[in-house]
Parts: structure tokens; sequence; C-alpha cells
């Protein structure tokens, strides 16, 4: 058969580890053969971005905005013990959050449920899709360590000469402590309140948001305030036309009711409340290698990447030429993601259609008894029925489905 045949190239962000492996066997088996891929590489790879300071992660984002679509590969973010690993010259910050930043974008992760694979809250009958705002807090944290007595403040200095201070802490003890200062902008925390509705109207789900007003009076409470004001001004009658509600309620609660709930919805979460909230689903659905993830910004660009790590252990295995069996399925459904939206803004239908066979013969694959072991170990399905594949063998299984499909 022909080649797909691509208009405008996707924006390739690799990575590391155990992923960056997987990345080369899609791109391999299931890409290459049927598609005329055109993409524009970045290598994320942790020794790249120390050899260019970082500045391959900003270009990478850069030309996001430039193409409008971007698939990219887990990455490691950098600890301590990496930065001795790789002998870096610092301790660099999260790529992802790098990405975010420059993007002003929200991330949406759904979980990929397939028959045989039974959610650990039984009574999650639907997806639940987490919103995450993709900019601030933590990740973009100021920190200090104080190792002797003395005060701590939080000092703002306006541009028209106002001055607000706040003491932090009084460090009285010798040893002293440790603090950290976050932002947010509330022109970021307005566009994560429209996209986050916006998602909601076009996919005719309710939308819940929690944040932690009643401690955090000001930081918190401002999310809470914006989203309120947006949904007000702009939403609010478009909500009630699609029979769809906004509810906001404090993190606690909305956790209890998360677990309580029967799914299909969509969870609005601050940054950090969204990172944690998004491993916890996609394990109590399955797997950590079995949740969809794309950042989207205001201005529709879109950015389509696997919700978890570089699958650290796996890759040190691989090194020692050890057989391993990772579960590809969160990389191969960024790269459809990513062809399919490219497909639609380019109007090429085909590879639209590409995008929903490749995802049809990988759940496919899975639900014929077909998988990674990390599914092996959890399916419901007769256990005389499922076969246990290794990393490669998995991704020809499904490129044999695939083929077939085409």
């Amino acid at each position: 058969m022909d080649k797909i045949q691509m208009k405008t190239p996707l924006v390739e962000m690799d990575g590391d580890e155990m992923t960056r492996i997987l990345w080369q066997y899609i791109k391999d088996e299931l890409l290459l053969p049927f598609i005329d891929l055109k993409t524009e590489y970045y290598d994320l790879g942790l020794k790249y971005r120390d050899e260019t300071n970082d500045q391959v992660t900003v270009d990478a984002a850069n030309a996001n905005k430039k193409y409008g679509v971007a698939v990219k590969c887990a990455t490691i973010t950098p600890n301590a013990a990496r930065v001795t690993e790789y002998n870096l010259k610092e301790m660099w910050k999260s790529p992802n959050g790098t990405i975010r930043a420059i993007l002003d974008g929200t991330v949406f992760r759904a979980p990929i449920m397939v028959k045989g694979i039974v959610p650990y809250i039984p009574t999650w009958t639907k997806p639940i899709t987490i919103a995450r705002h993709a900019y601030g807090d933590v990740y973009k944290g100021v920190e200090m360590k104080c190792f002797e007595p003395g005060t701590a403040k939080l000092v703002f200095d306006g541009v028209n000469g106002s001055h607000q201070e706040e003491v932090i802490m009084n460090f009285t003890e010798a040893e002293g402590g440790v603090v950290q200062g976050m932002h947010n902008r509330c022109n970021s925390i307005r566009s994560f309140a429209r996209s986050c509705f916006n998602y909601a109207l076009a996919t005719k789900q309710d939308i819940w948001f929690a944040t932690k007003d009643t401690i955090s009076k000001k930081y918190d409470h401002t999310f809470k305030d914006i989203f309120q004001d947006v949904y007000d001004t702009e939403y609010k009658e478009r909500f009630e036309a699609a029979g769809i509600t906004y509810f906001y309620t404090l993190i606690d609660d909305i956790v209890a009711r998360v677990v309580r709930s029967e799914g299909g919805f969509i969870w609005a979460c601050k940054n950090y409340d969204g990172d944690v909230m998004s491993d916890m689903l996609a394990t109590a659905f399955g797997s950590l290698a079995m949740m969809t993830s794309v950042l989207v910004s205001p201005d529709g660009n879109f950015e389509y990447e696997a919700a978890h790590g570089t699958v650290q252990r796996h890759y040190y295995a691989h090194l020692e030429g050890k057989e391993t069996s990772t579960n590809s399925v969160a990389t191969i459904f960024a790269w459809s993601g990513a062809l399919r939206k490219r497909g639609e803004l380019d109007g090429i239908q085909e590879l639209q259609d590409f995008a929903d066979k490749l995802e049809k013969a990988t759940i496919g694959t899975i639900e014929s008894g077909y998988m990674t072991k990390d599914l092996a170990l959890i399916t419901k399905m007769e256990k005389e029925k499922v076969h246990q594949l290794n990393s490669l063998d998995f991704i020809k299984t499904i490129r044999e489905n695939l083929a077939a499909m085409l």
C-alpha cells in the first residue's frame, strides 16, 4: 500500500531510558511502514539537555507553538542522584514544566479502558479525565535552605510603589530550616478555567474543581474566585443549554466524592494536585501506562505525551541484555493522538483514520489476550487465554493487527 502523506511536520520530542527505546520501536514497527512521517526532531534526552543548557527544551516548546502539534517521549527530571549519575552541570528543571509554562496550557489525562482490565474502584464504570493546570506552583517555585537562626519574609514591591511584606517564619533553632516561594498568574488561572470549561462543553461532561481555599485564603481562594467568575460571565448559559454542570468543593471532599462516583466527568486540579491525582487515577484504573495525556494551550497548540515516567528499572535490565515486558500503550496513544490532530488541522482524513485504527489495533491486541506483564498480572481474563509478551513482541503483534485493518 502507498504510505499516507503528511503536509505539516509534527514536533517530535525524544526522551530518556526505556521509553526512548520504545519510542524507536513504535516508529519502526507502527508508523514508518505506513506513513511518510514528517517530524521536526528535538532530542530531550537528559544528556543533550545538559549539553545545550536546556535550550533544546525551550526550542522544542517554541517549535510546538510554530507547528501546532507535538508528540513527546517521557523524560527524566533530575534529582541529586541523577546529577551524579549523568555528571550534569546542574539539576535541570522538569522539561514538562518548562514546556507547559511556555505554552501556558492545561493537561488533560484520561484512562484507556479495555475489557478484562477492571478498575480497582468497582464503581468506576466510566473514565475520569484529569484536567491539570500546567503552570506555576511548586514547579516554578523558588527555594532556600536557611541553616541558622533568622527571619524569612515574603516581600512584594509593586511598580507603582506599593509594598507588601509577610513574615514566613522566625527560625530560632540553630539548624534553621527551609522555605519555598510559589506563584501563579491570574491570566494563567483564567486560561486554565476557560480550557476546562471548553473541554467540558466539547466532551459533554460535568466538571469538578477543588482547592483548599479554607486554609490558603489568598492563593487557593484566587483560583476559586477566578473559576467562578469565568463560569458565571462566560459559560453558565452554555453549560445549562448543554445539560452539564460545574461543581466546586474542597480538595479533600472531592477526593471522597471521586472514590464514590461512577466516573464520566472532568476533575480540574491545580498543578501539583493534578500531578499526584493523575497517577493515582491511572493506577486505580489499571496501569500508569494506560493513560492518555495532552497539553492544550489557550491559542490552540497541542502536545501529546505518555503520562508516566521513563521506566528506569526496565532500562537498566535492557542495558544488561535482559528481556523486558514494558507497556507501550500510553506512548502509542501519544503518537496516535498527535497524528489524529495533525490530520484534523491539515484536513487529511487518511491520517485521522490511521490514528483510529492504530488505537483500535492496540486495544484489540490486549482484549484478544496478548499483553505486557503489568497487564497480565491484573487482567480478569481467564489465565489460559493470556499471552504475556516482551516489549518488542507486543508492538509487533499490534503491527500484525494494524496491517490487517489497513
